[in-house]
């Protein structure tokens, strides 16, 4: 396999195996609606093989940031239609990644002004509001009733991406939001029918991604996940328990036709990720940096090597729209400048230069 041949991961065509990943940068003011700025930095990085939109809230209580997207009214799937248009107008393909923050967020991000979570567990730390940072508060415990709620926000939030014409959605259930939340034993404390065991803990997330398959056909859906990734008091330290509960998910996602499983994890070439890749019946996708730079020598060495069908690059993407031909070529890359990661306007989001330039 070679890391600039096209692949299809179920309805999803992939022009080469550079996948642009999900990444947080907060260009969507008060409203989360995505504007022109934010269609002009996807279509410049539609040459990747894919594109996966930074994480974007399906519900009115589950935004994690001031300037987050949202996928939840029509002012939004306006925006969002805009952004699909530009990607394809330059031959790209993008889904959408539908990100539930639940506890991640506060009080005053969220239209109920409370926070959700599996449990009533806080987390340690602080979150930034459009007031400034403020600290975790605990969290409500969703019942089971509110779990089903959830559960179809995701289902309308993918109907919406998919009619503004987006290829697909990624389902979120990594990083330490409402997804990944549930497959913990940290952070799910529940005692029904959603935690106490590895196959219970996973079966809220299996239960969402078959009513998002359900309504938009399993091959445009693709799912994240970060086994052991110990982030945002989401804690996996037990080796034979983290083995046990991905391996619960991964066997009750096989039957649903996904288009791609995307794997976070230090060691992509390790003994926990190459075990559970036995149990994905669909394309993998494995990210190897968080807070570090995933760099072409080692996305090369991944694909040829078979450990995963495609790489997904967060950092060299963001500094080099046309990454893809820089890498083809062995040429020089652009810095990322991580200052403007999270701030407004062009700066730092739209004003890298392409090679040409």
């Amino acid at each position: 396999m070679d890391l600039f041949s096209p692949i299809d991961f179920g309805d999803l065509h992939l022009a080469n195996r550079v996948v642009m990943a999900p990444l947080t940068r907060v260009r969507s003011g008060a409203d989360g609606v995505p504007g022109p700025l934010v269609a002009e930095h996807y279509a410049q990085r539609a040459s990747v093989g894919l594109i996966v939109t930074e994480g974007v809230y399906p519900g009115a209580d589950s935004r994690g940031y001031f300037g987050q997207p949202g996928i939840v009214n029509d002012a939004q799937e306006a925006g969002w239609r805009a952004v699909a248009d530009a990607v394809h107008a330059e031959g790209g393909t993008i889904v959408m990644q539908l990100m539930h923050a639940v506890r991640v967020s506060h009080p005053d991000l969220t239209e109920s002004g409370r926070t959700l979570a599996p449990s009533a567990v806080a987390i340690d730390g602080e979150v930034h509001t459009q007031h400034g940072k403020r600290r975790h508060e605990v969290p409500h415990a969703l019942t089971e009733a509110e779990l089903a709620t959830v559960r179809d926000e995701f289902v309308a939030a993918a109907r919406r991406a998919v009619r503004a014409g987006l290829d697909g959605v990624e389902l979120h259930a990594a990083n330490g939001y409402l997804l990944h939340q549930f497959l913990s034993p940290v952070s799910n404390v529940r005692e029904d029918g959603y935690g106490g065991s590895p196959e219970a803990r996973a079966r809220f997330v299996i239960e969402v991604a078959r009513a998002v398959t359900a309504a938009i056909g399993g091959g445009r859906v693709g799912i994240r996940i970060s086994p052991a990734h110990n982030i945002q008091d989401v804690a996996e330290t037990d080796p034979a328990e983290t083995r046990a509960t991905y391996a619960a998910l991964l066997d009750g996602l096989r039957s649903l036709g996904l288009a791609y499983v995307s794997v976070l994890h230090a060691d992509p070439t390790g003994e926990l990720v190459q075990e559970l890749r036995t149990h994905i019946d669909a394309g993998v996708i494995v990210n190897s940096g968080f807070g570090r730079q995933t760099d072409r020598a080692e996305a090369v060495a991944l694909v040829e090597a078979a450990h995963a069908d495609a790489v997904a690059v967060g950092r060299a993407v963001i500094a080099n729209p046309d990454l893809v031909d820089r890498w083809r070529n062995e040429a020089p890359e652009n810095a990322p400048r991580p200052e403007h990661f999270y701030t407004a306007g062009a700066e730092g989001y739209t004003d890298y230069p392409r090679l040409s330039a």
